[in-house]
């Protein structure tokens, strides 16, 4: 039988540090839960868009132009090969990720200045 998924569990089991998981697959793409309360490394995803749907507090996604913020509710997509950095603004954030399945990761130099 199919069942729920229950996001507000998930994050709840993570009360602070860095969590990424598979929630579940459709078609060719992974679904993601993220739970951060500190910075993630700059990078990029040559082979897929990434999606970016906040559930919970605050999401800065830095870009080379600047930041952009997700609050609850908000969705954007960052394109293939498009230099990126999530952090919360807050504590922390919960977030749904969806990305192409065995998406490449490719680290990126830090920025001279800091967001």
């Amino acid at each position: 039988m199919i069942e729920p998924i229950d996001f507000h569990a998930i994050a709840d089991a993570v009360p602070h540090g860095y969590m990424n998981q598979v929630l579940s697959t459709a078609n060719d793409h992974d679904i993601h839960i993220s739970v951060m309360d500190a910075p993630y490394f700059w990078h990029l995803h040559p082979d897929s868009d990434e999606t970016f749907i906040t559930l919970e507090g605050i999401l800065i996604i830095d870009f080379h132009e600047g930041p952009v913020e997700l609050r609850p509710g908000q969705m954007l997509t960052v394109p293939a090969g498009m230099p990126h950095r999530t952090r919360p603004a807050g504590a922390r954030t919960v977030n749904l990720t969806v990305e192409r399945r065995d998406a490449t990761t490719v680290r990126c130099n830090e920025r001279i200045v800091q967001a």
